[in-house]
């Protein structure tokens, strides 16, 4: 009973797309997919994806990033925009654009960058209260 389980919890793990470029590697050029990255190598271009990014303490990411969620414990130049979080550990080294749902910094982490965050914005009046935006309608 509880062998089944296991092997069919293994399966379903086995199934996801990973796509690794390993320590040393260098690529040049754009890239899609619908898998989630792990990059320990350096690239150099424009990177799309759905799947989340996590980039390992020696990689490098030089150009754009657009996807859902990131990871870094490496360096990344350029333009990220991600509508999920972007998770920064104490080694990583972020410069640029940012455009993010929602951020975690550790402590050490760098992050040199103009960053703005989508997500729900409350606009509020002076005295506290959530004010209603006029929709322009005369009635």
């Amino acid at each position: 009973m509880f062998t089944d389980n296991k092997k069919s919890k293994h399966m379903e793990e086995s199934t996801s797309s990973q796509n690794i470029i390993a320590q040393g590697t260098k690529i040049n050029g754009d890239f899609n997919s619908e898998g989630d990255f792990r990059i320990d190598g350096t690239v150099e271009g424009n990177i799309k994806t759905t799947g989340k990014v996590v980039v390992g303490k020696s990689g490098f990411i030089k150009g754009t990033l657009q996807g859902t969620d990131a990871h870094f414990e490496g360096k990344f130049s350029g333009k990220l925009s991600l509508s999920g979080i972007l998770t920064l550990k104490s080694t990583a080294h972020i410069d640029g654009e940012v455009v993010v749902g929602k951020l975690a910094v550790e402590p050490g982490a760098a992050f040199n960058v103009t960053c703005i965050m989508k997500g729900t914005v409350k606009e509020m009046n002076k005295g506290g209260q959530q004010r209603e935006q006029e929709t322009g309608k005369t009635a």
